[in-house]
């Protein structure tokens, strides 16, 4: 079974560790974070491990982004109801507009709460654990490039400028949507934004606050008649290489 201490997770009898894995990591998984009435209470937050809301490499290059816009556009529930997964994907071009209207869906600041700024989706305890890469592959004036979504002043960090497609389809299972879009996301999350105030329950709370943002991402793109496709199958770890983290603070949980 599995044994967690504090943050940390250790392997005891019935599992080992190396390549080998059981059919029942996802059930200890679930069993260990539950909530009951008498663990709850000693779930106090180390507030000396709070992390940092914000991301930033503060040598890349910088490319600004339109002003998203925030009114008008396609009726809620008509978008709601084309919303469908999409895989025909042909190369063709989206302009930066609309690569910036996609990520301030993702997680554009929308408002603020005293010291808070909140975000277009929700995340658990307003903590934000989740950092947006993109791979640009086919953006109207923009060079092939891997970049970081700078939240705060909605913009991009180029990390690193070439032809991904190969090493982003080869990084998802040979998934051919990952070589024709114009745009590939990666959804990293920082653990330890979470998991100073939740614990092992920052686990769960990372992968809800990835899939809202996932379905604001598929909505937005509806919203602007664009296709979209979102990958959970991947090899981790060479996604996590082509991002440039470790991969343990902070890894890959979607694209």
């Amino acid at each position: 079974m599995l044994q967690t201490n504090g943050s940390n997770m250790t392997l005891e009898a019935g599992m080992t560790d190396g390549d080998e894995r059981t059919d029942r990591v996802g059930e200890d998984f679930q069993q260990l974070t539950k909530y009951d009435r008498e663990t709850v209470r000693s779930h106090s937050p180390v507030w000396e491990e709070q992390k940092p809301a914000y991301k930033r490499y503060p040598e890349a290059e910088v490319l600004e982004l339109p002003r998203p816009d925030t009114e008008g556009g396609r009726p809620l529930w008509e978008t709601v109801n084309k919303r469908r997964t999409f895989r025909d994907f042909n190369g063709q071009t989206i302009d930066i507009k609309a690569l910036g209207q996609l990520l301030w869906a993702c997680q554009g600041i929308t408002g603020r709460v005293y010291d808070f700024e909140l975000r277009s989706a929700p995340s658990a305890g307003a903590l934000y654990p989740i950092e947006t890469y993109a791979v640009l592959n086919h953006v109207t004036g923009v060079e092939s490039c891997l970049c970081h979504y700078r939240v705060q002043e909605h913009a991009l960090e180029v990390l690193r400028r070439g032809d991904l497609r190969e090493a982003l389809t080869q990084a998802g299972m040979m998934q051919p949507v990952l070589h024709d879009a114009a745009v590939g996301i990666i959804w990293t999350a920082i653990i330890g934004r979470s998991r100073w105030k939740y614990h092992q329950r920052a686990w769960r709370y990372v992968y809800m606050d990835a899939g809202h943002i996932a379905q604001n991402l598929a909505l937005a793109a509806e919203g602007l008649g664009l296709g979209c496709c979102l990958v959970g199958a991947f090899f981790d770890n060479e996604v996590n290489s082509l991002a440039g983290v470790d991969g343990v603070d902070e890894s890959v949980v979607y694209m």
